[in-house]
């Protein structure tokens, strides 16, 4: 049977700290906390299994104990405005998640694990960039440690990692495994997916990776469990099928265009049981709400239709990964 897999980059202001006046964004981060609860609200409606890749930071509830979980070695990036914890020590955080909701999301990760079929899993501690210059293998490895430390807070081991900006780097895959991960997102099979740095893309791979999103550009986005390659001591790199942009006024007529799109995919990997991995960042939600959450479940509607004609099933990352180990004998 066909699975619909969601993963969500859970960021707030962490997301883009070094470009993101927060000045200007606070409004934006107040819509996203309070649009959150109405996800999970649809996603249990419905008995959709998303997996949450949190920002580590995010799992604290004040200084203090961000503080503690801090590792010893931080990321040596050549451009120091790159790095949160240079942004700490220079713009400042809040003392708590009530004085600093957008720093802060204890409260937040709670809810989340209060819904049922929701995967706490990692967005890396300090949303750590794996492919600019000047960090290291052992910088990475003791930012997830950090990550792991935060979620054992809430009595969890983090099982799924996402990698900042899809930042995604083969190097470091053995890392990850070693620190616990079992999946991590890969991004889509297209060239104008292959992220190097945060720093001077280029427009066309931009523009193309908007342009995907209403006409098909890239390649065949869906696929079976057993295409994915099983390697001794890595993770399993599980596809990102398509990004769910946000509503946008400007574009009118091309709303529609992009939910109908990733519709029409869902139902393709229903019917050849395949996998859909859909994915996006709760705050993409923060500027017009109640029109996105209204494409989502839109979406979600179409998931129901899915499962009903064709058996297809909602799993989050962690589970897709345990059940292409079971499609490949492997526990």
């Amino acid at each position: 049977m066909g699975i619909f897999t969601i993963s969500l980059d859970f960021e707030l202001h962490w997301g883009g700290f070094e470009k993101w006046q927060l000045d200007k964004y606070k409004q934006y981060f107040f819509n996203t906390r309070k649009v959150i609860p109405q996800m999970l609200s649809l996603f249990e409606k419905h008995e959709v299994h998303v997996t949450w890749a949190g920002v580590g930071m995010l799992f604290h509830s004040n200084y203090e104990s961000l503080y503690r979980a801090i590792p010893s070695k931080t990321p040596t990036y050549q451009n120091q405005n790159l790095s949160a914890y240079n942004y700490i020590n220079k713009q400042g955080i809040g003392k708590d998640e009530h004085e600093d909701p957008f720093h802060y999301g204890a409260s937040l990760v709670k809810i989340i694990l209060d819904t049922r079929h929701q995967e706490l899993a990692s967005h890396t501690f300090a949303h750590y960039y794996c492919n600019e210059a000047g960090q290291t293998l052992e910088e990475f490895r003791a930012d997830l440690r950090a990550a792991q430390q935060s979620a054992a807070l809430y009595g969890k081991k983090l099982r799924s990692l996402v990698f900042p900006r899809n930042q995604f780097n083969e190097d470091y895959l053995r890392a990850c495994y070693e620190e616990g991960f079992v999946a991590v997102r890969d991004n889509p099979r297209d060239w104008f997916w292959n992220i190097q740095s945060t720093q001077n893309e280029s427009v066309l791979k931009r523009l193309n990776r908007g342009a995907d999103a209403y006409i098909p550009i890239g390649k065949k986005n869906t696929y079976t469990l057993n295409s994915v390659e099983v390697r001794t001591g890595l993770p399993l790199c599980l596809p990102a099928s398509r990004l769910l942009r946000p509503y946008r006024p400007s574009e009118y007529f091309l709303n529609a265009i992009k939910i109908n799109r990733i519709k029409k995919e869902l139902e393709r990997a229903a019917k050849r049981n395949e996998v859909y991995h859909l994915w996006w960042h709760p705050h993409n939600f923060g500027s017009y709400p109640e029109q996105s959450i209204n494409g989502l479940r839109e979406i979600l509607n179409h998931y129901n239709f899915c499962k009903d004609r064709y058996k297809m099933e909602s799993l989050t990352m962690e589970e897709t990964a345990d059940r292409i180990y079971q499609v490949h004998g492997k526990n």
